[in-house]
């Protein structure tokens, strides 16, 4: 057995989960089925990497001197595909737009705007729940841009070369039933909804733990929450079932209304990103400002939002 790059990638995730079992559970491996492939890398490298006892797993000398190689060897491989895929997914003089988003207020906008400034330029889109999916995407080359949310100040989903441009900062507003007795009050404070059922489109930032955090300090566990698709979390919303945690900028449909929290517990950065050595990275300051645009649009036609603005002036969107 020859040694390969999956074979690296073994050994740091036992040496950074500090134990064979936590490894094999972040690897999604069963525990019995790494151990053995840990033995055929260590008979392949000539000796223990690892001391293992109740205690967990430590690098031994050889490990040491494998783990430094790796740590050199992995990124330097991750580097050239994704190289390689840029290059391969390349534009060369063609120009074309290539957006990538998560559920948010801009890309519809955003798309309107491309196609009357540059109607003759194509664009494209991909939506995911996903920040890291999309993200990996740009790093990639297979999308030029990508508009994502991260929970208030916390940092983009994946470590590399993207660039990320703050669009605007948005408070998260609820989603009431029309016949709800908090649903005419100008804001609501999260304690005052501490014995409701919760929706929220799924995602994988840490909104949930902010939530947690958020409703912990007002006094109280929320005790249902549903994840789904916008659409059961608007009939959610309609029939009375859950209260749903949306964006400010989102346009409520009829049987439901948007009434924001008392001091904005909790807020939606929204973010642009593009790779400095994309094909798209020339036409970033552009897109930037059309991505700005299009939000500013966004808080303009929630009507709701727009009047909780005069008095939250740190909010909307980035100058």
């Amino acid at each position: 057995m020859d040694l390969e790059l999956r074979h690296l990638r073994i050994v740091r995730a036992v040496a950074e989960a500090g134990s064979v079992t936590k490894a094999a559970s972040h690897l999604g491996l069963a525990q019995p089925a790494l151990t053995a492939q840990l033995k055929r890398i260590e008979r392949v490298l000539g000796g223990a990497l690892f001391e293992r006892d109740h205690n967990g797993a430590r690098p031994t000398p050889l490990g040491e001197l494998v783990l430094s190689r790796a740590m050199v060897l992995l990124p330097a491989a991750r580097e050239l595909q994704e190289e390689a895929v840029r290059f391969a997914n390349a534009t060369g003089d063609i120009p074309r737009y290539r957006l990538g988003a998560t559920n948010g207020p801009i890309l519809g906008g955003l798309v309107d705007r491309l196609a009357r400034a540059w109607p003759s330029t194509p664009v494209s889109t991909y939506t995911s729940w996903s920040a890291r999916e999309l993200t990996t995407m740009v790093m990639l080359g297979r999308i030029d841009f990508a508009l994502i949310g991260a929970c208030g100040e916390s940092a983009p989903p994946v470590e590399g070369p993207v660039v990320w441009l703050t669009v605007g900062m948005d408070p998260v507003f609820v989603l009431l039933n029309e016949d709800h007795p908090l649903v005419d009050r100008k804001e609501v404070t999260l304690a005052e909804l501490a014995g409701e059922s919760w929706a929220v489109t799924p995602g994988d930032s840490c909104f949930g733990d902010c939530f947690a955090t958020a409703c912990a300090r007002a006094g109280f566990t929320p005790q249902t929450i549903y994840e789904t698709d916008v659409a059961t979390c608007m009939h959610l919303a309609k029939v009375g079932r859950a209260v749903v945690l949306c964006q400010a900028t989102f346009q409520p449909t009829a049987g439901v209304a948007l009434v924001p929290l008392v001091d904005a517990p909790l807020r939606w950065r929204q973010l642009l990103g593009w790779h400095p050595e994309g094909p798209g990275a020339r036409a970033a300051a552009s897109i930037v400002e059309h991505a700005k645009a299009a939000h500013a649009d966004a808080v303009r036609q929630s009507t709701r939002y727009a009047a909780w603005l005069a008095d939250n002036p740190r909010f909307g969107t980035s100058p």
